[in-house]
């Protein structure tokens, strides 16, 4: 069983989280690189404190007191508008802090939203493709169905 805590964007703290819990059963997104036979038991949920990220100092830690083994950044953080700016160093942050493997990504990014940030400017400079690599993988059809 694989031990997961996720941690959503401050401007969807009131998410309910419908489209992460929705791609761990179906196993895309981040959620991909899980085996469809592995069970996944989310330990802890919360948003990362709104800008510049004040709950990222603790909350991994309580994940991990309750069995995290990693920690998801939703994919909110990828495609809100504008994208978190501060995605990198959160990343780094809870690698180095607690030694956790962060995966940026839970649900497939919505079509819609793909499709549109593919038209800005700024996409291509920040470099989302590489640093949420398996969402950007995802095949259209799947990124239809969550839009």
């Amino acid at each position: 069983m694989k031990k997961i805590g996720i941690i959503i964007c401050g401007r969807y703290q009131d998410c309910g989280g419908g489209k992460c819990f929705r791609a761990i059963r179906e196993r895309v997104g981040g959620f991909s690189q899980y085996p469809v036979d592995e069970q996944v038991e989310v330990v802890g949920y919360s948003y990362c404190g709104g800008c510049p990220g004040g709950n990222i100092e603790y909350v991994p830690e309580e994940m991990k007191k309750s069995g995290a083994e990693v920690i998801h950044l939703a994919t909110g953080l990828v495609v809100g508008y504008p994208p978190c700016p501060w995605i990198r160093q959160f990343k780094e942050f809870i690698e180095t802090q607690y030694g956790l493997p962060v995966v940026i990504g839970t649900h497939p990014i919505p079509l819609k939203y793909y499709e549109t940030h593919n038209k800005l400017s700024f996409w291509k400079k920040i470099n989302m493709e590489e640093i949420a690599s398996d969402l950007m993988k995802e095949d259209k059809k799947t990124m239809g169905a969550y839009n």
